[in-house]
């Protein structure tokens, strides 16, 4: 094993990663506050449009002003950009800690994981739309555009995995190796981020629309799953593909006036079932869990062994 046990014995002060966290968020909040403020100022000035400070108060504000999803898209990942490279600029200078060393304590990142990650849940997802689609047609409009389309591939190909990556690296990788010097459980290494990951949505629209506690199970069963194959599958590669896959698809085929990520995609979803879409990621990730445990031979007892 490495992802976890390739940290110990190294410098883990509870100052380092909270010193980490907090510059990241600020550099976030900050560069992307400019870049996403000067891009509105700029389009609403062009437009001939009113600039009023409750425009910037949401991501759903970005949207009711009129703003082209696509724009809004590339407002919305920017941060994530800015946020990937402070994080990995600041674990190579404070931890000395190299990017692949997070991802799973190695010196090479295992790609063929990454895409195998990415390709089933790619697939499923497909599949469990597919059966949505023929159970619920009068659900689903296509609002197909051409030239919004290709513009909107190009953004999600491009854009999309920094912001996932971000989230995996952040959350299943530094943390949970943090975590993990700290109380050496595997446990508390898939628990505790997942919980953070959960909480750190929390103005997410669509927690907005269906509420606390219809939305946030679903980020939560999200961490839980994605740290639980990091431990067994020791890395997060899988994590890193199957997360861009989910965002991608989501970008790309289907979208509702609740998502965050409102796109020009294929499909619009007129209503949405927090609890249907709950029962749905169940079984896809006790699926998904089940494929790549036969194809990689995990060893589910490795989740009671102390980290050492």
């Amino acid at each position: 094993m490495n992802y976890l046990e390739n940290i110990l014995g190294k410098d883990n002060s509870f100052w380092k990663y909270l010193a980490v966290c907090v510059i990241t968020f600020i550099v976030m909040q900050l560069i992307g506050g400019i870049f996403i403020g000067i891009a509105v100022v700029l389009y609403l000035f062009c437009q001939g449009g009113e600039i009023a400070p409750e425009l910037f108060s949401s991501v759903k504000s970005l949207y009711e002003m009129g703003l082209p999803e696509n724009f809004v898209l590339i407002l919305m990942i920017f941060p994530f950009v800015a946020g990937i490279i402070t994080v990995w600029l600041l674990i190579g200078s404070i931890h000395k800690r190299t990017f692949s060393m997070t991802v799973n304590g190695r010196e090479n990142i295992r790609w063929k994981h990454i895409f195998a990650g990415f390709l089933f849940w790619f697939l499923l997802m497909l599949v469990f739309f597919g059966i949505s689609y023929i159970a619920d047609p009068d659900n689903y409009s296509m609002q197909f555009d051409g030239a919004k389309f290709v513009a909107l591939f190009i953004i999600t190909l491009l854009f999309i995995p920094f912001q996932t990556t971000f989230e995996e690296f952040v959350f299943r990788g530094y943390l949970a190796q943090g975590i993990a010097a700290w109380t050496k459980n595997r446990w508390l290494v898939i628990c505790i981020p997942a919980l953070l990951f959960g909480l750190s949505h929390y103005q997410n629209t669509e927690v907005a629309e269906h509420g606390f506690w219809l939305a946030m199970p679903q980020y939560i069963i999200f961490g839980l799953f994605f740290g639980l194959i990091a431990v067994l599958d020791d890395g997060i590669e899988l994590p890193l593909g199957m997360h861009a896959a989910n965002n991608i698809f989501v970008c790309l085929f289907v979208t509702n006036n609740a998502s965050s990520l409102r796109t020009p995609a294929i499909f619009s979803q007129a209503t949405v079932d927090p609890i249907l879409e709950t029962v749905s990621l169940l079984i896809v990730v006790s699926l998904t869990t089940l494929f790549f445990y036969r194809k990689y031979k995990w060893d589910f007892h490795i989740l009671n062994e102390k980290v050492k």
